[in-house]
């Protein structure tokens, strides 16, 4: 039963009595006023949820009553059913215009007041679950809101890491992320063999750092207290102020957190992928400039090499072409030495051809390291 305070108010101590008597049958707690001004003194310390409050009193009538009732924030809830000895329409709307929800006429039986009662108790059930369903619709709303506002920022943090390219840089965002949300962080990110440090005041202390190192392997979620640990493979941060008084909060927080640092963790993957690749981007160029180097001055060897063979050979012819006339030698002797001269010159003349062949291998070869670089 939602009703269990009941305030009477009368100048007549036999109507108290009467009310009394009806009411001790029921399981009500009942105080008494004989006055106006005694029922106002007494109200906001005993707060009933019912006054009974008689109409015509001397000094001060249940109508100025009831208005000052419905004018205190304090009491302005308190419901007011009136008791009168006149029940005609103007008195019941006079009733209505200051504020009271019921009326009842003198003389009333048990029976008619506590149905009146009962009335008066389901009106208060359904207002107390009415102001529940308000409270929880409130509350979904700022929680809605909040959460809005909330994943607004996370939105806004993962846009932002997108351009950034430098572990220093990011770990400064994810700092400035939580703080948006009240957070005191320290952070810890590993990669390449090298750990970096960072906090909202700027350093973590020996401790945290200990903490990272002994627990980074031991589960992804610690929480203690109004603290709470995430562990990924690269990242790891520790909260030292959850919400620990607001339960859906804390939920709510620590979801994000998690989301958060993992969206930091992709980060991070690429932004060491990105700089490794970089890295051997440039070692591969080395290597190619190396290459292309190497090839031109072989392409130079063999092309002196070419030059030469072809001053010796034309030394060469014109010295037989000098000396063969006068060496005494019959025709046959001639022909051999001039065969064997043309086959050793044509002999010459394919290897220039192999060459060819290697150069433009050469340039084959530029071609793809050229191609494989751009790509």
């Amino acid at each position: 039963m939602a009703l269990t305070k009941i305030l009477a108010v009368d100048d007549e101590p036999f109507n108290l009595e009467i009310i009394e008597e009806i009411l001790e049958e029921l399981d009500f707690e009942l105080k008494l006023a004989s006055s106006g001004p005694e029922c106002l003194s007494m109200v906001e310390e005993y707060m009933p949820q019912v006054i009974l409050l008689d109409v015509s009193m001397p000094k001060m009538n249940g109508y100025e009553v009831c208005k000052e009732l419905k004018a205190n924030p304090k009491t302005q809830d308190i419901i007011v059913m009136f008791v009168s000895a006149r029940g005609t329409v103007e008195e019941r709307m006079e009733g209505y215009s200051v504020g009271a929800e019921d009326y009842i006429v003198k003389p009333f039986g048990h029976d008619e007041l506590k149905q009146k009662l009962n009335k008066l108790n389901q009106v208060l059930i359904e207002k107390q679950q009415l102001e529940k369903q308000v409270k929880e619709a409130t509350s979904t709303a700022f929680n809605a809101m909040a959460n809005s506002s909330e994943m607004g920022q996370i939105v806004n943090y993962i846009e932002n890491i997108g351009f950034i390219n430098d572990v220093e840089e990011l770990g400064k965002a994810l700092v400035e992320c939580l703080q948006t949300f009240g957070l005191q962080s320290n952070i810890e990110f590993r990669c390449n063999d090298t750990k970096s440090h960072f906090a909202l005041n700027g350093v973590c202390s020996p401790i945290v750092i200990e903490l990272f190192e002994m627990l980074k392997n031991k589960g992804r979620l610690h929480e203690f207290s109004h603290r709470i640990l995430v562990n990924y493979e690269f990242v790891s941060l520790l909260i030292l102020n959850m919400p620990e008084q607001d339960e859906q909060k804390h939920g709510r927080i620590r979801d994000h957190i998690c989301f958060i640092v993992s969206v930091t963790e992709q980060q991070l993957r690429a932004i060491t992928t990105k700089k490794m690749l970089v890295s051997q981007q440039e070692r591969l160029n080395k290597v190619a400039s190396t290459v292309h180097s190497k090839f031109h001055s072989l392409i130079g060897l063999l092309n002196d090499s070419r030059i030469n063979n072809e001053k010796v050979f034309k030394q060469l012819q014109e010295e037989l072409e000098e000396r063969i006339p006068t060496m005494g030698l019959d025709e046959d002797q001639e022909v051999f030495i001039y065969k064997k001269v043309d086959e050793t010159i044509q002999n010459s003349v394919a290897r220039q051809e192999s060459v060819d062949q290697v150069k433009k291998a050469f340039a084959e070869i530029e071609q793809d390291l050229a191609l494989l670089l751009k790509g």
